[in-house]
């Protein structure tokens, strides 16, 4: 068997492995229906909590500075910032399935087996990004009951859409990393969460970038998530307020869209070193 794998080209190898591992991790996902419960039903309490706690104290810049903060405006702002935060939970799912598989011995399994290396990491990240699509679902339509639309055209929508799917492959990569070096998945679960939150809640997901202090305002500015939330608002057609004067604020879809390129750039060959060094314990 070895023989014929050999006789493999290495990219038709990588990508026919990829497909395999992407289909086994996302029907694995589906064996633990209680998991995928929490995961879903997590982004809706977040919507429900900002909608109706914070909405109508949190003020919009650009709406009537004479009128009280309008609730309503704020959920069509609100979507597109917990629709980020929930692709960027996707790096915490493969850091702790990553860190489980370490410590079940089905990375030294996978070594064990006549396929291409890469194609593990590849298909584990594939699969954590296509399970958001599930997450975006169910979030679209909890928005669409809290009064968020989309206001621009389905084109734009889908472009958006794409975003958000871009970016969760994006983190899954740091996130497999992460997974990958540390020791068990009790640690994982806390190193995968632990630099997540601070990138969502300093970035304009949740409140306008002018509400920070000033020295805040520059890594919120450039901070890849308030790229990718005020993409989304401006394709979803959703309020966007008035945003500083910073070049990624300027250009959220091409700043997105970079930032992307650049950590995979860097993450991707990272984690698979990693994986390589890992499995051979």
């Amino acid at each position: 068997m070895s023989a014929v794998y050999a006789k493999r080209p290495p990219l038709g190898w990588t990508v026919h492995d990829s497909i395999i591992i992407t289909r086994a991790t996302i029907l694995a996902s589906f064996r633990i229906p209680e998991a995928l419960f929490f995961q879903l039903i997590q982004p809706v309490i977040f919507v429900i909590l900002f909608a109706y706690v914070f909405g109508a104290a949190i003020p919009i810049p650009g709406a009537d500075p004479t009128s009280a903060p309008d609730a309503s405006l704020y959920r069509q702002y609100l979507m597109p910032g917990i629709f980020g935060q929930t692709v960027a939970f996707a790096a915490a799912a493969s850091t702790v399935g990553l860190a489980e598989a370490m410590q079940r011995g089905i990375i030294d399994r996978y070594r064990a087996l006549p396929m291409s290396q890469p194609a593990a990491l590849i298909g584990n990240t594939i699969a954590n990004a296509l399970r958001q699509i599930l997450a975006l679902t169910v979030l679209s339509i909890t928005g669409l009951i809290v009064g968020w639309r989309i206001n621009d055209g389905i084109w734009n929508a889908i472009l958006a859409y794409l975003l958000l799917l871009l970016f969760a492959y994006t983190v899954t990569w740091v996130g497999a990393f992460v997974g990958l070096s540390v020791r068990n998945s009790e640690t994982a679960s806390t190193a995968g969460l632990i630099w997540i939150f601070p990138l969502t809640f300093l970035s304009n997901a949740f409140v306008p970038i002018t509400a920070l202090p000033t020295w805040l305002q520059y890594f919120a500015a450039y901070n890849p998530i308030s790229s990718l939330v005020l993409a989304c608002r401006e394709l979803f057609g959703n309020p966007i307020g008035t945003q500083p004067d910073f070049w990624p604020l300027q250009n959220p879809v091409e700043y997105t869209i970079i930032s992307c390129a650049v950590v995979i750039a860097i993450f991707a060959p990272l984690a698979v070193r990693k994986f390589r060094t890992a499995a051979s314990r």
